[in-house]
C-alpha cells in the first residue's frame, strides 16, 4: 500500500476543530453547546459588503490579478496610510486568508531546516505553516502571571543561530489577546537588525484594541522596511471570516517578487470575495466604535466572571477578542471532551479550545484553554455558569 508522507504523517490537528466530531455527537443527542472555542463572530457582516456581491452585474466570473484587484489594493493601502503606516499599492498581495499570506511568507523566506523564533502560546496553525514549509519553530515561552507579555530580549537572542531566518509575532494575540506595547514592538525590531533578520508580525486584530491602548504595527518603523513583513485579514475585522481573503503586506521588493511567484501559482484569490472586501473598506468608523464596545462588555464579563471560579486563573486580554485560562484541572483536553461527552446541565454544554495545541514546547499548556468571548450578553453569562458547575462535577468525578 502506498505510504503517506512523512510531511503529512507530523501535520498537527487543529486544537480549536478536533473536537467537532464529539460536538457533532453531543448536537445529535440534543444538546444545545455554547461554543467558546472558535474565532467566529456574532457580529454582523458590514451590509455595503454584502450588498455589493448581490448587486453585481458580471456576467463572466473571471480569474483576477494574481496579486489581487489593483482597485482593492489601492483602497487597502489608503486605509492603512490613515493610520500612517507607509503601504503602497506595490506592497501588497491579495491572498486567500490570512493562512495563504503565511504560506507564502514561508515559503518565500525560509529553506526546509531553517528556524523561525515564535512567542508562545501561539496561533496554532504556525505549528502545521511550519510543518508544511519544513521550518522549525523556536519557542520562547511567555507567562500568564504578566498576562502574556513579550519575554526579556535576551531570550529571544539565546535562541538565534545561523539558522534563525524570522521572529514571528501575533499582534494582538491569538490566543492570549495581548496586545504589545510600543516600547516592545521597536525592541524586536532592534533586534531583528542587528541580527538580519526577518520580523513577520500577525496583525489580523489590529482593529480590536482596548481601554483607548493603540495598536502598534511592525510596518510603522521606517528603519525596519526591508525586515518587516505584515500578514492581515477581512475576517474578523469585518466579521467575513467565510470570505478568505488576507494580504501580505512589505517594502521589500524582493520578498513581494518572489512571494508573487507563489501567488500566480495559485492563480488568483477569490472574486466575489475581493468585492465584498474592497467595499467593506468604505464601512463608516461608527461600526467599529459599536464593535469594540461590545468586544469590551464581553470581555469585562468574562473575566469577571472566570476571576469569580474556584482554583481558575485568567489573564486580562488587551486586544483580539481571546483569553487563555488556566484551569484547576490536569489536562484540560480530557476535561474538553468530558464537556461533550458526559456532562450536561439542563440538556446544555460548552465547547473549549484546549491549550496545549497552542503551544510548541511538548507538555506545556495542559491546563489551560483558550475561549472566545464572541457570544452575546446571555449566551457568555450562561457559558460562565455551565463552567463553574462542569469543573465542580469533574473534580468530584476525578
Amino acid at each position: 500500500m502506498p505510504k503517506i508522507s512523512n510531511k503529512g504523517l507530523e501535520m498537527p490537528e487543529s486544537p480549536i476543530r478536533k473536537l467537532v466530531p464529539f460536538a457533532e455527537e453531543a448536537t445529535r443527542k440534543g444538546r444545545k453547546i455554547y461554543q467558546l472555542n472558535i474565532g467566529q463572530p456574532d457580529i454582523k457582516t458590514p451590509q455595503g459588503a454584502l450588498d455589493a456581491v448581490k448587486n453585481h452585474d458580471i456576467e463572466v466570473l473571471s480569474y483576477s490579478h494574481s496579486a489581487g484587484f489593483e482597485s482593492y489594493r489601492e483602497k487597502l493601502a489608503g486605509y492603512y496610510q490613515k493610520s500612517s503606516l507607509p503601504v503602497n499599492k506595490e506592497d501588497i498581495i491579495i491572498t486567500t486568508g490570512g493562512s495563504e499570506a503565511l504560506l507564502f511568507t514561508m515559503g518565500s523566506i525560509t529553506d526546509p531546516g531553517d528556524e523561525v523564533i515564535i512567542p508562545e502560546p501561539f496561533y496554532a496553525n504556525y505549528n502545521g505553516f511550519a510543518t508544511a514549509s519544513g521550518v522549525s519553530i523556536k519557542p520562547i515561552q511567555a507567562s500568564i502571571d504578566d498576562g502574556f507579555a513579550l519575554p526579556p530580549i535576551a531570550e529571544f537572542e539565546k535562541l538565534i543561530t545561523e539558522k534563525t531566518k524570522a521572529i514571528l509575532i501575533c499582534n494582538p494575540g491569538n490566543p492570549t489577546g495581548y496586545l504589545y506595547t510600543k516600547e516592545e514592538v521597536q525592541q524586536l525590531a532592534d533586534l531583528a537588525l542587528k541580527h538580519d533578520l526577518f520580523i513577520v508580525s500577525d496583525e489580523v486584530y489590529r482593529e480590536f484594541a482596548y481601554d483607548g491602548v493603540k495598536h502598534h504595527s511592525i510596518m510603522s518603523i521606517p528603519e525596519l522596511a526591508e525586515n518587516a513583513i505584515m500578514v492581515d485579514s477581512v475576517s474578523k475585522r469585518y466579521s467575513m471570516c467565510g470570505a478568505r481573503v488576507g494580504c501580505l503586506v512589505s517594502k521589500n521588493k524582493e520578498v513581494m517578487a518572489t512571494a508573487m511567484k507563489f501567488a500566480q501559482a495559485r492563480l488568483s484569490p477569490p472574486t466575489f470575495a475581493q468585492i465584498a472586501s474592497e467595499a467593506a473598506l468604505e464601512t463608516p468608523q461608527e461600526y467599529f466604535d459599536e464593535v469594540i464596545e461590545q468586544y469590551t462588555y464581553r470581555r469585562d464579563l468574562l473575566v469577571d466572571g472566570l476571576e469569580k471560579i474556584e482554583g481558575v486563573k485568567v489573564a486580562k486580554p488587551k486586544g483580539a477578542f481571546y483569553c487563555i485560562a488556566e484551569l484547576p484541572v490536569e489536562d484540560a483536553d480530557d476535561f474538553a471532551r468530558w464537556l461533550l461527552e458526559s456532562f450536561e446541565d439542563n440538556n446544555e454544554t460548552i465547547m473549549v479550545a484546549p491549550a496545549a495545541g497552542f503551544y510548541s514546547t511538548p507538555n506545556t499548556g495542559k491546563n489551560q484553554v483558550r475561549i472566545a468571548y464572541v457570544l452575546k450578553k446571555e449566551n457568555l453569562e450562561r457559558a460562565i455558569k455551565i463552567l463553574d458547575k462542569a469543573l465542580k462535577q469533574y473534580k468530584q468525578q476525578n
